[in-house]
């Protein structure tokens, strides 16, 4: 297995301040984390909601490769079937030489149906233009011409100017939260990011690992220039000073977190539909939440890495109504107190 790493994972949310300001002391928290040695930044797209304040992630990651020197940067994930292929691909080009060869593509269809209809794509459809798209996206990314013919797009010798950094392309990650999903994830040998209890992602991780067997080095892989894809799962993560702290800040941006997610499914009246809870105490016990004083916090991430089977531990730590300084220092508590236990410094 890999060794051990960490990762940023950030929905970007609306607080209460100017736009420019969240975008200012984000890549602020990201150079600190590029600093401390945290292997990636993924960045998740959401559109019509105050969860996603970057409804176009490429425009984000440029800013974050201008003001990062080591940290892997991509998307967690482009929402395929809203993306022009032959413009995602050379947007991607882009990105991955001015990163210098740290881009990173997650890909998906999207989980909200009510964002994907806002651009008047319907969800039933969304698996199959996803999977097509992302058969383009390749081709662009692999070779001097486009061509492509499908029920979606069709491109006929399109002139690939542009080029990717990292051969033969820049690596693909997926987010895997059902069965189905970590065995595409392991038959195009793609990074596996999931989340739920650590034992569901045993499960998870154990049937991926035996999938991606098959399947490594096949023409349907990826990433061939990967030898060993990693495994992880995203955690909402807050080092607190001490219990109070936790009262005061992280349990109220929970709670202020969930109010983000679940909008959309309220707004429709209708039940969000992945269970997502308002209780940091029971996020806690449910593994889908790490918190509490530096001891509690390595206690966590120790059983993390012990149960899930992953090697990759992907953490937010700036959510709901968090303020920035707080978020930098459960960050910077996290970095000197409980990373280094772990993980080298990279």
């Amino acid at each position: 297995m890999n060794q051990r790493a960490f990762g940023i994972f950030d929905h970007l949310e609306r607080r209460d301040q100017p736009l420019d300001g969240i975008f200012e002391q984000r890549l602020a928290l990201i150079a600190d984390a590029d600093s401390a040695g945290f292997l990636g930044y993924h960045l998740a797209e959401h559109h019509a909601t105050p969860l996603g304040m970057a409804p176009s992630p490429g425009i984000f990651l440029a800013a974050v490769a201008a003001r990062t020197r080591r940290i892997r940067l991509g998307p967690l994930v482009y929402l395929l079937p809203l993306y022009h292929p032959l413009r995602l691909v050379e947007e991607i080009c882009m990105l991955d030489n001015l990163s210098g060869g740290r881009f990173d593509i997650g890909v998906g269809r999207g989980v909200s149906p009510f964002e994907l209809a806002y651009h008047h794509v319907p969800f039933m459809d969304a698996r199959e233009i996803f999977e097509e798209a992302l058969a383009a996206i390749v081709t662009g990314l692999r070779n001097p011409q486009l061509n492509h013919r499908g029920q979606h797009y069709r491109y006929d010798a399109v002139p690939m100017e542009l080029a990717p950094a990292q051969r033969p392309n820049p690596p693909f990650w997926y987010g895997s939260a059902t069965p189905d999903s970590v065995l595409f994830a392991a038959r195009h040998g793609m990074h596996m990011v999931g989340n739920g209890p650590n034992a569901a992602l045993k499960k998870f991780t154990a049937m991926y690992a035996e999938e991606l067997k098959k399947h490594k080095g096949g023409p349907d892989d990826l990433n061939p220039h990967i030898a060993e894809p990693r495994r992880g799962a995203i955690r909402h993560c807050y080092v607190a000073a001490d219990d109070a702290d936790l009262d005061a800040a992280a349990r109220p941006a929970y709670r202020a977190y969930y109010n983000n997610i679940v909008k959309l499914w309220l707004d429709f009246r209708t039940i969000p539909a992945y269970g997502f809870t308002d209780d940091l105490d029971l996020a806690r016990r449910n593994d889908v939440a790490i918190a509490g004083t530096v001891g509690e916090v390595r206690d966590q991430v120790g059983s993390f890495f012990e149960h899930s089977g992953c090697d990759y531990l992907v953490l937010s730590f700036a959510f709901g109504n968090l303020t920035h300084e707080q978020s930098r220092h459960s960050l910077e508590r996290f970095t000197t107190q409980v990373m280094p236990q772990f993980a080298p410094r990279g």
